[in-house]
C-alpha cells in the first residue's frame, strides 16, 4: 500500500509495478487499494468524529458533494451494521467491535477493489470476532472485492479464504487453494501448525507432529531454509540452498528440498 518503503522485491497490482506509482498514477491507487487496521482503538483519530473520519478518504479523493459525501457515509455505517446517527459522535463512544465496523466504513469509502486486512479481528473478543469475520465476507461478495486477510488464527484464515499462503520467518513456505492446504497440507511448517490448532472434541485422537526447539531470531534467521533448524525432515543441504517455491499440484506450491515427504 505504500505506507513503508520497500526492503526487497516488487509489488504488482492489476500489472503496475506499485513501488514505482507516481503522482497521479499513485493517487489513483490509493483509491483503489485500502486497508482495515489491527487495532480499532489506535487507527481512529480521537479528535475526529465519525463523519469526518470516513468521509475524509472521499474528500481527499474529490469525490461527490459535501451532500454526496454525507449520504455516502450515512449509507456505509448502514451496510456496516450501524445508524446513520452515529456518524455525529466520537471512536470513545463505541466498543470495539463497533470502532472496527467503522474502520471498515473508512476503507470502504472510496470504493476500493483490493483490501488489506491486518488482523483485523485479532484485537477484539471472540463473540464480536465472528458477526465482524461474517460482514466482511458479506461485503467481499457483495463488492467483488479481494481481500488480503492476515491472521494468525487458522480457523479464521480456514473460513475467509479461497488461497493460503503460509509463512515463517517472512518466507512464504507454501500457497495454494485453502481447501488444499487443510486437507493435505505439503510442508513441514504447515502441516505442525494444523496439527497444533485446537479441535472442539477433547476425546478426539490427534496426530500431533511436534517441533523442537524455539523460533530463531528474524534479526538473524538461519542460512538456505529458515525453518531447517526445527524441521524433522532437514538435510544437509538444507542450510545452504534457499528452497523456491515448486508445484506439487495445480495451483499448490510448496518451498521445500524434499519431495519424498508429506
Amino acid at each position: 500500500l505504500g505506507l513503508t518503503g520497500l526492503t526487497d522485491g516488487r509489488v504488482r497490482f492489476d500489472g503496475a509495478d506499485v513501488t514505482a506509482l507516481r503522482g497521479d498514477s499513485l493517487v489513483e491507487y490509493r483509491r483503489r487499494a485500502g486497508i482495515i487496521f489491527q487495532d480499532p482503538f489506535a487507527s481512529l483519530n480521537p479528535r475526529m468524529r465519525v463523519d469526518a473520519l470516513i468521509a475524509e478518504g472521499l474528500e481527499i479523493h474529490g469525490i461527490g458533494t459535501a451532500h454526496d459525501r454525507r449520504d455516502r457515509v450515512a449509507e456505509l455505517l448502514d451496510r456496516v451494521g450501524l445508524a446513520s446517527e452515529h456518524m455525529r459522535r466520537y471512536p470513545h463512544e463505541f466498543s470495539g467491535g463497533q470502532r472496527q465496523r467503522i474502520g471498515i466504513a473508512r476503507a470502504l469509502a472510496a470504493g476500493p477493489e483490493f483490501l488489506v486486512a491486518d488482523e483485523p479481528v485479532s484485537a477484539l473478543d471472540v463473540s464480536v470476532q465472528a458477526q465482524v469475520i461474517n460482514l466482511m465476507k458479506d461485503l467481499q461478495q457483495e463488492l467483488n472485492l479481494s481481500l488480503l486477510f492476515i491472521a494468525h488464527d487458522l480457523s479464521v484464515v480456514e473460513y475467509v479464504s479461497d488461497r493460503v499462503a503460509v509463512m515463517y520467518l517472512g518466507r512464504l513456505m507454501e500457497i495454494g487453494p485453502a481447501s488444499r492446504i487443510y486437507s493435505t497440507p505439503k510442508h513441514p511448517y504447515t502441516e505442525a501448525l494444523l496439527s497444533a490448532a485446537p479441535v472442539p472434541d477433547p476425546d478426539a485422537a490427534r496426530a500431533r507432529s511436534t517441533l523442537e526447539g524455539g523460533v530463531p531470531s528474524p534479526a538473524s534467521p538461519p542460512s538456505g531454509c529458515v525453518f531447517r533448524t526445527r524441521c524433522p525432515y532437514a538435510l544437509p543441504d538444507c542450510a545452504a540452498e534457499i528452497p523456491q517455491p515448486t508445484a506439487v499440484a495445480p495451483g499448490h506450491l510448496k518451498a521445500c528440498l524434499r519431495d519424498d515427504i508429506l
